[in-house]
């Protein structure tokens, strides 16, 4: 990526797990992301868990843009009955960054080979906050915010602050 492209940006983080069995003791995507971020020098300064409910995703979508600049929900981006952190997000999103999802499928095809195209992960930008849905479990976080989210999350809010 060419850095004349990347502004000085100043990165927080907010990590919103979606899930209705999980707890803090027991949510090891999220501990990863916030291992990931912190060791490249992107605070966490929001963390929740949340079930799998449309109304409760969203709450916790507009308390986080308060709080960061970057925002990663984990889980809920599935095909099940419950899974609705797509439906909760996508539509709140100003600009989808389609590219996204599509490098993270393909990243993941050597993780989980054809069922990589189940994932729905998707991102876009709002207000200014870069906003990435991706699966919740460790391996996918572990992908996603060290081959795609940490490497580009700089170059977009670049972008996404530039006054328009």
């Amino acid at each position: 990526m060419s850095h004349a492209h990347v502004r000085s940006v100043d990165i927080t983080a907010a990590i919103i797990t979606v899930s209705s069995t999980r707890v803090k003791e027991s949510d090891s995507s999220g501990k990863a992301i916030s291992e990931i971020l912190t060791d490249n020098a992107i605070p966490v300064t929001y963390y929740t868990i949340v079930p799998d409910n449309l109304e409760r995703i969203r709450d916790e979508w507009f308390i986080a843009i308060k709080k960061a600049n970057c925002i990663i929900f984990n889980g809920g981006t599935g095909l099940t009955y419950d899974d609705c952190t797509i439906e909760a997000i996508a539509p709140l999103l100003e600009k989808h960054i389609d590219g996204f999802g599509e490098l993270f499928r393909m990243k993941s095809l050597g993780q989980v080979g054809i069922s990589s195209m189940l994932s729905r992960a998707i991102a876009g930008t709002s207000y200014g906050v870069v906003v990435f849905c991706i699966p919740g479990s460790t391996p996918s976080v572990t992908l996603a915010t060290k081959e795609l989210i940490v490497p580009a999350v700089a170059h977009i809010l670049s972008h996404a602050n530039i006054p328009g």
